[in-house]
Order: C-alpha cells, then structure tokens, then sequence
C-alpha cells in the first residue's frame, strides 16, 4: 500500500493498518469473506484507498486478524462489484474507473435517487437527510475537502433511502464506492465538492417544504452538472496523455 498522503488541510493519512485495525470490531465473531469485503468497500467509499493502489495482503490481515483465504474471497467479492482487479503476477488493486463508467454511474444513480423523490407523498422523515447535510457543513469549516466528499457521498444514499427499498440501499453500496474512485480524478477537490454542497442545502429545503416535484427537478441538474464536470476531467486527462482514464480497465 502507499504511504500516507495529503489532501489540501486534511493532513497526514492514517495509516492502513491503523485504519483496519479499528475496523477490526466490526467483523464479529465470525470474520466471513463478506463482512471483510463489507469493510473494505466501506474504506474505499471513504476516499481511504486510492485507484491504482496495490493492495497488500500481509498488512490487511494483520489489521484485521483474518485468514488469507478470507480476504482473497473478500478480493473475490469486491472484484466481482468492480472495485478491485487482480493483475497476473503482480496483486490486486484499487480499479481505475473509465469515462465510460462515470456515464454509466450516473445513469444509474439518475434512476434510483431521482425515483426516490418522485415516490414520496405528504410528509416524510428527513433526519439522515438534514445530517448528511450538516456533516458537509463541518467539513467544509474545517476545509477537510475529502470529508466533504464523504459527506455528499452520505447525502446521496440518505435521498436513495427516501425509497425505503432495502435492495436498493444495498446495491448502492457499491454504486458509491465507485463514485468515490472517480473523485479521485478530481485535481481540485474543494472546486468539486463544495459547490454541491449549496444544492445539498437547496434540496433539503424544497423537502421539507413539500415540493418534492422541484426537489427531484433540482437533482437532476445537480446530478447531470456533476457527470459533465467529471467527464470533462478526464477528457482532460486523455488528452494529457493519461491511459488511465481513456478505457476500460
């Protein structure tokens, strides 16, 4: 794995293996393939992992005190959801997402968030809602500009979960954690993040007003806004001659 890394004010990163090691409670008993996988998705939705990053074995089951079997099911899994990919003599590591992806990530998340709104009628509870936003709030006091990724990441689900579809709540999992591997393209963080952070707030209003028809309006620019910003960074980084982020990996 890499060695810390900084990202504008955030500071130095943790380390992985004290990263997993608090993580390492979470796995119960019984530390499944799944609960492993379940972990690691967590992290990398969390910006913890970055693409192209190699995964080293030894260091992640020592932090989280599982068998190699386990983790390489775990590998196995993650792979399968297209966050991890193994390369012949060489390892696993963190997918790099192509511009195809973005489109098709978006397209997906389209349909299920801008459903979601459109499905609500008469009053509705919007705590998680009104905490995401608030998250990005003190992430952006504290000019932590990947929390606020987090914290849009959090935002997003809370509005999928207006739907009140447990497989939908599911698949989105890993739905973000690949959003969250095409933020990484992004040179400029806090020139992405925080200018959603307004339509979070916008959003949230329109909501608890009851204007669920201009909510969903309103989220549908955001969220074709926001495909258009990432697919133009990595036209950008095409034609800078980044193989990366040209085709399918």
């Amino acid at each position: 794995m890499k060695p810390p890394t900084t990202d504008g004010a955030l500071g130095m990163r943790e380390s992985a293996g004290t990263a997993l090691v608090a993580d390492r409670g979470l796995l119960g008993r019984t530390s499944t393939a799944e609960r492993v996988a379940a972990v690691l998705r967590t992290r990398i939705s969390e910006g913890f992992f970055e693409p192209g990053e190699r995964l080293s074995e030894q260091e992640i089951v020592d932090a989280l005190a599982v068998s190699r079997n386990t983790l390489r099911e775990a590998f196995r899994l993650l792979t399968h959801e297209r966050l991890l990919q193994h390369e012949m003599n060489r390892g696993v590591f963190v997918r790099r997402l192509a511009v195809e992806d973005v489109v098709d990530l978006y397209r997906v998340r389209k349909l299920i968030e801008c459903a979601a709104i459109r499905s609500l009628t008469g009053a509705v509870a919007l705590d998680r809602v009104a905490l995401a936003v608030a998250e990005g709030d003190r992430a952006a006091r504290r000019d932590r500009w990947q929390d606020l990724g987090t914290a849009n990441i959090h935002f997003h689900q809370a509005i999928a979960a207006l739907g009140e579809s447990p497989r939908i709540d599911e698949l989105l999992k890993g739905v973000f954690a690949e959003l969250r591997l095409v933020f990484h393209e992004m040179a400029d963080p806090r020139r992405f993040h925080e200018r959603y952070l307004t339509r979070n707030h916008e959003i949230l209003e329109l909501l608890r007003a009851g204007d669920y028809h201009a909510a969903e309006a309103r989220l549908s620019d955001y969220l074709d806004d926001a495909e258009r910003q990432l697919v133009g960074a990595y036209e950008a980084k095409r034609v800078a001659g980044d193989p990366g982020t040209s085709a399918r990996r």
